[in-house]
């Protein structure tokens, strides 16, 4: 029977991922191997936000559920997921979820305010409601439809295409939950941080234990890797490591080895020898900080991990020669080096132009 996700255009994953790669690997073999830093014939490539709006077949379902449906129920969560790699042939799909889910299931909802921005049900404000959250035995079973959709994915994908789970890292989590929605500056975070270390501490230990649980969660399901979104990381300063840093490497502690982690942090290059260090097989860079020089860093620290990105997303708003010409700099910047995965330095927006994201996959595959 015909599948009930191929509504854009039926797509052979088995010869699809072969006929776009080299030396008879599969996208999920070249994935896998350039996260363990092993040489591949081009570098695997996957978008971060690769499922969404700029995608006119993702819209149309958007329209007819919404988003937060779309997350929770497993059949269109899947059909999401797939979407771009039926369209592109990328070497990767990652779950179509989001990162609040998490808050969620401790017991924090969150909506989508009509003029645009995420408002949490209410603001952690005190001890009392950061004690009352849920406890971490409830995540498998509220996100229950998170596992259902990986493994609805999986079956589609088989060993062709590799799989991705994800979840935002505890200090990106904590900056939503005790803000209400409105990160800012993260200034009430901040003030939890420095004027009451054993709440922040508590909230904290909350959240990367849930995290940590909802990857194992996700691997368990079918995930190949996962993705750690830190993306208020560059509001810590120079105070990662006690802010952000050590609650991340807690959790890759917490993961079942030899399932590959990446880390984004965005506006952190330059903690990537520290990220590298708490356990990160993959470090993934913004478009702000070349490649090498992140590379160099590692070498100079004695670290070995691979890197992800880094092409500017703006590139996908100009016209293909244009973004054919970017992935050839960011692919010299690495000058074949084993262990880059090809991405964005941040999520794709909603203006990617359809025949962009086709130029930079087809440049990266005509790399060797």
């Amino acid at each position: 029977a015909p599948s009930p996700f191929f509504r854009l255009r039926p797509y052979d994953f088995a010869h699809g991922a072969k006929t776009a790669n080299r030396a008879g690997m599969t996208s999920r073999e070249r994935f896998l191997a350039a996260c363990q830093c092993q040489p591949v014939p081009v570098p695997p490539v996957w978008l971060m936000r690769q499922a969404g709006r700029y995608l006119p077949e993702y819209r149309t379902l958007k329209e007819q559920h919404g988003f937060l449906k779309l997350v929770r129920t497993p059949e269109l969560a899947a059909e999401v997921t797939l979407q771009p790699v039926q369209r592109f042939a990328f070497d990767a799909a990652i779950l179509f979820c989001d990162i609040l889910v998490v808050p969620e299931a401790l017991g924090l909802g969150y909506h989508f305010r009509d003029g645009g921005g995420i408002e949490m049900e209410f603001a952690l404000r005190s001890p009392e409601q950061i004690r009352a959250l849920a406890p971490v035995a409830a995540v498998r079973e509220r996100l229950a439809y998170a596992g259902d959709a990986l493994r609805l994915v999986r079956r589609e994908l088989g060993d062709a295409t590799a799989l991705l789970g994800f979840a935002g890292s505890p200090w990106t989590l904590a900056a939503y939950m005790v803000e209400g929605g409105n990160v800012g500056g993260a200034e009430r975070l901040r003030t939890l941080a420095d004027e009451d270390p054993r709440h922040f501490a508590l909230l904290m230990e909350k959240l990367s234990d849930a995290v940590a649980d909802f990857l194992r969660f996700q691997i368990e399901c079918g995930a190949d890797a996962v993705q750690i979104f830190d993306s208020w990381g560059a509001l810590c300063g120079t105070d990662y490591e006690r802010l952000s840093l050590q609650w991340t490497r807690r959790i890759l502690a917490a993961l079942p080895s030899g399932t590959p982690a990446i880390v984004f942090a965005k506006g952190m290059a330059a903690q990537a020898p520290a990220i590298a260090a708490a356990g990160a097989a993959v470090v993934s860079v913004d478009w702000e900080t070349p490649l090498a020089q992140v590379r160099d860093a590692l070498a100079a620290a004695g670290l070995r991990a691979a890197l992800q990105g880094n092409l500017d997303p703006a590139v996908l708003e100009t016209t293909p020669e244009e973004t054919q010409a970017a992935v050839r700099a960011v692919l010299a910047n690495m000058a074949g080096a084993p262990g880059h995965i090809f991405n964005l330095g941040h999520g794709i927006r909603p203006a990617a132009k359809l025949e962009n994201v086709a130029a930079l996959v087809e440049t990266v595959r005509g790399a060797a």
